[in-house]
């Protein structure tokens, strides 16, 4: 008799509390999942889909810089490589993916510099 008459008893505040502590805990993981996403993943894919964009847009005779830091003037676009000239007389059959966006820019900023 006196377990039924606990079982209906109001909650001690100590237990309130520990729902208000299960409700923060949830709230701090789906703060932490989207910070996650807005520093690390959105900026992430967004490099990855300008890369491919401008891999998709070079055509011959831009001038590019590859991952390894080799400079040249694009002969001839094919569907996965490119033919680039590093010299007089000198060819180079590349990959697509071995363009770097990021070498490329710095590269013609400062030729326009």
């Amino acid at each position: 008799m006196l377990e039924q008459i606990l079982l209906f008893a109001p909650a001690p505040e100590g237990q309130e509390a520990a729902g208000n502590s299960s409700i923060m805990s949830i709230a701090f993981f789906v703060l932490f999942f989207l910070i996650l996403y807005f520093f690390m993943i959105r900026p992430q894919s967004k490099k990855a889909k300008d890369q491919k964009s401008f891999l998709n847009e070079i055509k011959a005779g831009d001038r590019v810089v590859t991952i390894g830091g080799v400079h040249g003037k694009i002969l001839k676009v094919d569907d996965d490589t490119y033919l680039l000239e590093v010299d007089a007389n000198t060819k180079v059959r590349i990959e697509k993916s071995v363009i770097s966006l990021d070498f490329t820019k710095a590269m013609l900023a400062r030729k326009q510099a």
